[in-house]
């Protein structure tokens, strides 16, 4: 779903958006805030498939997600991507480029969407005088390094259904996390990115949609997804309970 975002959307200061307390180091106080509103670009509005930066890239800056979905990837010798990520409101990309200065991958944007935009050098060198700015930057590192240990879980020790299920779980969480609906949301990623990112063949991602809906625990109208039965979505996620459990065994 396309969203038309206007120029003056994008202009609000960070001591008035709502996604300051996802990205804002915590404890920052009012003069702190308005040093590092100094040095964030707001850009122009992104559209689909344009590129943030692309694989080789040199490192300038980081990247918070304002609004929009911005997808992460790895393009491939047959032409093809490895989806690495989707990125949310609030959430910080450009983090694998700090020790190369170099960006390892490739981030393109999922539909229309707006970016603050953080040049590393400066945002360095206001960490020289804003301690919690180092801080915050150590515990992203560290939340980037848990993530990617959560998503070798779910591809490695997971099945088909685990995985879509953890996926939809995570997103209703993030969501949630960003003031927005947990159960009522639209998917900005197509079926094959989904599949492509959980190693699942499309094929397998529309059929485990398919009986999602039949057994109760979602509702899909192309894109829109209403999660209906937050726990059993949970509990298939966790291994704990099988999408297709028979109605007959409990009773």
């Amino acid at each position: 779903m396309n969203r038309v975002i206007s120029i003056e959307s994008i202009k609000v200061a960070c001591k008035n958006c709502s996604l300051g307390s996802l990205c804002l180091p915590m404890g920052l106080t009012p003069p702190d805030v308005e040093k590092l509103e100094k040095i964030i670009k707001r850009n122009r509005p992104l559209h689909r498939n344009d590129h943030l930066f692309r694989e080789n890239d040199s490192f300038s800056s980081l990247f918070v997600v304002k609004t929009g979905t911005i997808k992460t990837y790895l393009p491939r010798e047959d032409g093809g991507e490895q989806v690495l990520g989707f990125h949310l409101p609030g959430e910080i990309i450009g983090l694998d480029a700090i020790q190369d200065e170099r960006h390892t991958c490739s981030a393109k944007v999922l539909e229309t969407s707006a970016v603050c935009e953080l040049p590393f050098g400066q945002l360095e060198e206001l960490a020289q005088v804003i301690p919690s700015l180092q801080h915050q930057m150590f515990k992203l590192l560290s939340k980037e390094i848990a993530e990617e240990g959560k998503m070798l879980t779910l591809l490695g020790k997971k099945n088909a259904e685990e995985r879509l299920a953890s996926f939809l779980a995570s997103l209703s969480c993030r969501f949630k996390r960003r003031g927005f609906s947990a159960t009522d949301f639209y998917l900005s990623m197509s079926r094959n990115e989904i599949g492509n990112y959980l190693g699942l063949a499309v094929e397998t991602v529309s059929r485990l949609f398919t009986r999602f809906q039949e057994e109760g625990v979602v509702r899909v109208d192309r894109k829109h997804i209403e999660l209906l039965d937050q726990d059993r979505l949970e509990a298939v996620a966790k291994g704990s309970l099988c999408a297709r459990t028979s109605e007959s065994n409990s009773a």
